[in-house]
């Protein structure tokens, strides 16, 4: 049978029993390494950007290893009085509003999973959001109306649920077994003890993919401040990122009339923005990877 084609020989090694590798292999992991290095090479060259001087920069844009390390750029960044207040808030933000909208989605996908009368009725409802809105102005008359210009909250409380997220998630409760529920049931449960003693547990895969969607669509929330926000203490990260760019950029055009040479230049800010702005997330990244696999197919598909 080891001769056949397709089949692997084994052989031990060691004490273990490792396979060798065949033509296929090797073109499969080359084309993988390959692909590998396109996606991480746009953030390599990124973070090599934010940490060279300007004179590199303009000779060879694209670079594989600086001639010169410098950290003007990030002490430009680092250096704006708004910044490290713009980073509490958005992570009061993100911490806050990530709980207030898995706690929503949770409760209205665990609704959405029963059979409860009216269920196709406001799940219609909520899909039709997903293609029809008021519009801008009306949007802003609202948050006029209920007094939320400049205030914190507005970035927080009108951002209650993604509807896709919240039906991949009812779909995902709508798999597990019904016995469950009856024999919960039976026991003196209530809905609420089923939601949170039962469902919760078992779907969390899904649930910790779906915080962290959240949670980066928090981090990356400028457009309620640019609309609504008008005290610059209560400006997000990312808003104040935008202003810092734009300072840079200023700073950078002033130059071009030789009066003088600043230590930094546009491109390098931005890049050292984008990694003062990934680098968070990237830290919390490897500790969900593992549910990624299991809840983004979790409930794609309903049984």
């Amino acid at each position: 049978m080891s001769g056949e084609t397709g089949i692997k020989k084994p052989y031990s090694r060691g004490g273990g029993r490792l396979y060798k590798l065949q033509t296929m292999d090797y073109v499969i992991l080359t084309l993988l390494t390959a692909f590998m290095l396109i996606i991480l090479y746009p953030f390599y060259n990124a973070l090599l950007i934010s940490v060279v001087p300007q004179n590199d920069y303009v000779r060879q844009p694209l670079m594989l290893w600086p001639a010169a390390i410098e950290t003007t750029n990030y002490e430009f960044v680092f250096d704006s009085p708004i910044l490290l207040r713009s980073m509490l808030t958005s992570a009061v933000m993100m911490v806050v509003g990530t709980a207030y909208n898995m706690l929503l989605t949770v409760l209205f996908a665990y609704a959405m999973a029963k059979p409860i009368p009216g269920r196709n009725f406001f799940r219609f409802l909520m899909v039709f959001t997903l293609y029809f809105g008021g519009g801008l102005i009306p949007y802003y008359l609202l948050i006029k109306a209920i007094g939320l210009l400049d205030s914190f909250w507005v970035m927080i409380l009108p951002s209650v649920i993604s509807v896709t997220y919240m039906l991949i998630i009812s779909n995902s409760i709508s798999t597990l077994p019904v016995e469950l529920f009856e024999s919960a049931s039976l026991d003196g449960a209530g809905e609420m003890r089923i939601l949170f003693q039962i469902v919760l547990p078992l779907s969390l895969p899904i649930l910790a993919t779906f915080t962290l969607y959240y949670a980066v669509e928090r981090w990356n929330e400028w457009y309620s401040a640019m609309l609504f926000i008008k005290s610059i203490e209560k400006w997000p990260l990312q808003y104040a990122l935008r202003k810092i760019i734009s300072d840079a950029n200023f700073v950078s055009t002033q130059a071009m009339t030789g009066e003088f040479r600043p230590p930094t230049y546009g491109e390098g800010i931005k890049m050292a923005c984008v990694v003062v702005t990934v680098f968070p997330l990237m830290a919390v990244y490897p500790f969900l990877q593992r549910y990624f696999l299991t809840g983004l197919t979790a409930g794609s598909v309903k049984g």
